[in-house]
């Protein structure tokens, strides 16, 4: 991360809201000092002990200057970010994080916004549901988890303006009370937009159903905040080229662009490592990407003008990437 983009920031609050489930209130390290604005939707990448960065949704209200709050849950199949929050991380630390980010905006031009959290997926959902709410506008919000223990925020929506807008869902609560995704998503309306976040399996259940009750791609929002890259028998090695000097690096069969990148002293900022947050986004000026991430758009990765380096790789022989 440049310096330019870096912030430093204090954890002045460490709080345990649910099962496996804990926020970090961040302010500024020197305190007082107000933080960068942010929307609705909005992520921050965090550098924690042990070298990992990892983006977090913001999930406080984006007229508060003065914190940012994130929460993160214990991943038992974490490659070492949350539980670095969860083991590592205490009050009073000082943590390097960047400027906020939105790749998962609001339509503000919906007539009526349906949102979807599932999990610890209500982070950026939450931030994006009070913002409707301030604002007047039409929406509900759908929240999914496992049980009423790993619920996290339930006081905060139920003492909300917005609360009877809310319907819960457990997955060990009666069969009265599950979301029925098939009834739910029938009959898209025109300016009626979509907005989910969750675990993946969530994610994908909703988004499937909603392509086949023929919800149109500009009227789905969503981010994936994991993903499993897929591997394929025919991924092999290529050559990127660096427009800038001509300079020409391989990456091998079982090797990512980043790594590649980095081994031959070029560094990417990344941060998920798993193509869901953007924050490698690189252009490409030749060449066509074989895409592998969550992040870009059906018609986004058609272009074949950008692709992510930590998960992507080539159909071509060579990339000519604008670095």
């Amino acid at each position: 991360m440049s310096s330019t983009s870096a912030l430093s920031v204090r954890v002045a609050r460490k709080a345990t809201v649910a099962t496996d489930i804990c926020t970090l209130e961040l302010v500024a390290a020197q305190d007082g000092t107000a933080l960068p604005g942010f929307s609705a939707g909005s992520h921050v990448d965090v550098h924690l002990p042990g070298g990992l960065t990892r983006p977090y949704s913001l999930c406080n209200d984006p007229k508060e200057t003065h914190r940012y709050l994130i929460g993160v849950l214990r991943d038992p199949a974490s490659r070492g970010g949350s539980q670095a929050v969860h083991e590592q991380v205490q009050e009073g630390q000082l943590l390097q994080i960047s400027a906020p980010k939105n790749h998962f905006p609001l339509a503000h031009d919906a007539k009526h916004s349906l949102l979807l959290g599932g999990g610890i997926g209500i982070t950026p959902i939450l931030c994006m549901t009070e913002r409707l709410a301030n604002t007047g506008a039409d929406f509900e919000l759908h929240y999914c988890t496992r049980s009423i223990e790993r619920t996290a925020f339930r006081e905060r929506i139920a003492a909300s303006s917005f609360a009877d807008q809310v319907q819960f869902h457990f997955d060990d609560g009666d069969a009265a009370q599950k979301l029925n995704l098939a009834t739910l998503l029938s009959a898209p309306k025109a300016g009626c937009h979509l907005y989910v976040c969750g675990p993946k399996g969530f994610m994908d259940a909703v988004l499937k159903t909603a392509r086949d009750e023929g919800w149109p791609e500009g009227q789905l929002h969503y981010e994936f905040f994991a993903a499993e890259v897929l591997k394929s028998e025919a991924d092999a090695s290529f050559e990127v080229k660096l427009a800038s000097s001509g300079r020409i690096i391989t990456v091998a069969k079982d090797q990512t662009v980043t790594k590649a990148l980095s081994d031959a002293g070029v560094e990417v900022q990344t941060a998920c490592e798993q193509g869901v947050c953007g924050t490698c986004l690189t252009r490409v000026l030749e060449g066509v990407p074989d895409h592998k991430d969550q992040y870009l758009t059906p018609e986004e990765q058609a272009a074949n003008d950008q692709f992510l380096p930590c998960c992507s790789r080539a159909k071509t022989a060579r990339l000519v990437l604008d670095l």
